[in-house]
């Protein structure tokens, strides 16, 4: 039986440099930089474009070398990697139980708005 290889598993800062890349599409190292420095300006663009090697080394980030700037953008899309992610927690956290990870989650503080939300798309689930 082969098995295919277990998909690269982000580290909070990679999480981080994620969230900056999947609005963008594509982008330099430059681009990612100056959009990070505007909530954490401490972070070097030296450190951001150290960053996106490695997730590119890794298999997190795709690379396209055609111009003088490469030019990164996201292997996955945000819902699989957070799909895959979730998926992996459940397993690892919570002995494959969807029900125990939504009821921690739940127990873990959400907003009023967030429960209002919920309640809907329960009952829109509910009605297809």
């Amino acid at each position: 039986m082969t098995t295919s290889p277990a998909l690269p598993r982000p580290t909070p800062a990679e999480l981080d440099l994620l969230q900056v890349l999947w609005p963008l599409g594509s982008a330099t190292a430059r681009q990612v930089h100056e959009d990070i420095i505007k909530e954490r300006p401490d972070v070097t663009y030296a450190t951001v474009l150290r960053l996106m090697q490695i997730m590119h080394a890794k298999g997190l980030l795709i690379r396209d070398e055609s111009e003088r700037s490469h030019v990164y953008a996201p292997a996955q899309a945000q819902d699989a990697l957070q799909t895959n992610l979730l998926k992996d927690l459940m397993h690892r956290a919570f002995a494959g139980s969807a029900k125990a990870l939504v009821l921690a989650a739940l127990k873990s503080g959400i907003s009023k708005k967030e429960r209002d939300e919920i309640e809907q798309l329960l009952k829109d689930e509910d009605e297809q």
